[in-house]
């Protein structure tokens, strides 16, 4: 549904280091350098995040309300995201750990160092290894 998200910043530089931390744990990387905005994505394919100065020049604010949810694989790349942010610059809106919103909802929230408030989820179940 979504073909890409933007996201605003008023340090590119800090939010490079904190993006290129936080989204290898979701399978994505830097695909895009250029001098106002830095682009993520997997491999092949589309760059579904952005990162930008905004282009009228005014400072970038957050959005109140807004809030890009990315999926993850697995609870471990829930955990590795929220601790990945947590070292870069980013803070904590909600440790990792399961929502109401489903018996399998495993997300983390954080904000990166301009406030954008993030949230990674899982929704895989988990089950514990039964042994033999």
């Amino acid at each position: 549904m979504l073909l890409y998200i933007t996201l605003g910043t008023n340090n590119l530089t800090a939010a490079k280091r904190f993006y290129d931390a936080v989204m290898p744990c979701l399978g994505l990387a830097l695909r895009a350098e250029k001098a106002d905005e830095i682009g993520y994505g997997p491999a092949e394919g589309r760059i579904r995040l952005w990162i930008t100065r905004p282009y009228d020049g005014k400072p970038a604010t957050i959005g109140n309300g807004a809030m890009p949810a990315f999926t993850a694989a697995s609870r471990a790349a829930v955990d590795a995201f929220y601790h990945a942010a947590l070292g870069h610059g980013g803070t904590d809106e909600g440790a990792p750990g399961l929502r109401p919103f489903g018996p399998s909802f495993y997300a983390a929230d954080v904000r990166d160092p301009d406030g954008n408030k993030l949230s990674v989820v899982c929704e895989t179940p988990e089950h514990p290894e039964r042994s033999a």
